[in-house]
C-alpha cells in the first residue's frame, strides 16, 4: 500500500511574525485616510482643496475672531488680538461689510 502525501500537512507555513505587522500597517493607513476625509467633509473645509480664491471669517465680532484667506497657493491666517484697544493706536475706517440673506458677505471699500 502506497502512502499518499498529504499536501496540507506538508505545506510550507509562513512563520514570519513580521508579515502580520505589514497587514496591520496597511489597515492603519486606510483608517487614517478615511478619518482625514471624514473630518474635512464634517467641518466643511473642502474649499481648501479647490483652485478658487476665498476668505473665511470664523467667529465674526468675537474676541477669538479669525480670518483665513487663500490666494492662489498661499493660505494666510489672521487671528485678532485685542492689543489695539489698549495701545492707544488709532485707525481709520476703510470700508463696510454687508451680509446678504444667503449668508454671503460683501465688502465695500470707502
Amino acid at each position: 500500500m502506497k502512502r499518499r502525501k498529504n499536501s496540507f500537512l506538508n505545506s510550507q507555513v509562513d512563520d514570519d511574525p513580521i508579515s502580520s505587522v505589514a497587514n496591520l500597517f496597511d489597515v492603519a493607513m486606510v483608517f487614517a485616510v478615511a478619518l482625514m476625509v471624514a473630518l474635512v467633509t464634517r467641518f466643511n473645509m473642502t474649499e481648501l482643496f479647490t483652485q478658487e480664491d476665498f476668505t473665511i471669517v470664523k467667529n465674526p465680532g468675537k474676541e477669538n475672531m479669525e480670518i483665513i484667506t487663500k490666494k492662489g497657493e498661499e493660505i494666510t491666517r489672521y487671528k485678532s488680538n485685542n492689543s489695539v484697544k489698549g495701545d492707544g493706536k488709532k485707525g481709520k475706517r476703510v470700508g463696510t461689510a454687508y451680509e446678504l440673506e444667503n449668508g454671503e458677505i460683501i465688502y465695500v471699500p470707502e
